[in-house]
């Protein structure tokens, strides 16, 4: 299976950019599955359903959320609706919607697809993203129930989203952490064939401060006081993330390649 994860959505220029480019890249690359995590699609807070409408009919088979999922009211009702959004897994358990889901890929093959928040440095405490993952896992093996599994580790530590890679190994076909939106370098193949990069990084404009436009970010360091709302950087996307090809009798990884597509940063891909 060729599987395709792309980082963050941020603002009008990241949608821009899957609406533009999806389609094209699914073709080009012979993608089985695509999964997009969108939590800052919508104004650079959150997703609205509109948005996550037209991140789905770009060609996403899923689109993940993260500790933003509700900052947009219309997603409480709207991720009730529609199963190809998912909301983190341990993010309360009173919130609508479902952390995990496994979806159909073409040839009848069956993908997991969950998403986790950590704790370390978050803003708010969340449930512990271990022993939440662990039974939904346990009860979709890999080369068993489904041919592939994706955990999208949602958090701010590089250390909390490597210890969760290394959990996972054997277990999960790609480990591929978000939030932080800048991409990381480390794409790799664990032990146990679990494929992991750390950040996937964003698809927005990397002019910028984590997708945002530079003014007010650097007013904030500066002077340590607000002068008007965070507002998303509106130039060109780089469409930022991760490639990996499968073995669809263990659920394994074989190879896995960074993406960067379009935009400012320098081209990757497979």
């Amino acid at each position: 299976m060729r599987i395709l994860f792309l980082g963050d959505v941020m603002g009008r220029s990241g949608r821009t950019a899957i609406t533009e480019r999806l389609a094209k890249l699914r073709t080009e690359w012979r993608l089985d599955f695509v999964v997009v995590n969108g939590e800052n699609a919508t104004h650079g807070a959150g997703l609205s359903a509109g948005h996550a409408q037209a991140i789905l009919a770009a060609g996403a088979d899923v689109v993940t959320l993260g500790d933003h999922a509700f900052d947009q009211r219309d997603m409480l009702q709207f991720v009730e609706s529609e199963p190809r959004v998912i909301r983190p897994l341990n993010f309360s358990k009173a919130a609508p919607g479902k952390g995990a889901r496994v979806f159909e890929a073409p040839g009848g093959r069956r993908v997991l697809v969950a998403q986790v928040l950590g704790q370390v440095f978050m803003k708010r405490p969340f449930d512990d993203p271990f022993s939440a993952i662990e039974p939904v896992l346990r009860n979709a093996p890999l080369g068993g129930a489904v041919q592939a599994s994706i955990v999208d580790m949602h958090c701010e530590a590089t250390s909390e989203k490597m210890a969760m890679g290394h959990f996972c190994d054997g277990r999960a076909t790609l480990v591929a952490g978000t939030h932080t939106h800048v991409p990381t370098a480390d794409a790799q193949i664990l032990p146990r064939g679990t494929a992991y990069l750390t950040d996937a990084g964003m698809c927005g404009d990397y002019d910028s401060v984590i997708g945002m436009d530079k003014a007010e970010p650097l007013n904030r360091f500066i002077t340590g006081m607000p002068r008007q709302r965070f507002e998303p950087a509106r130039a060109a996307a780089t469409l930022s993330g991760v490639f990996v090809e499968t073995d669809d009798a263990t659920g394994r990884a074989k190879r896995i390649a960074m993406v960067r597509e379009g935009g400012r940063l320098e081209p990757a891909g497979p």
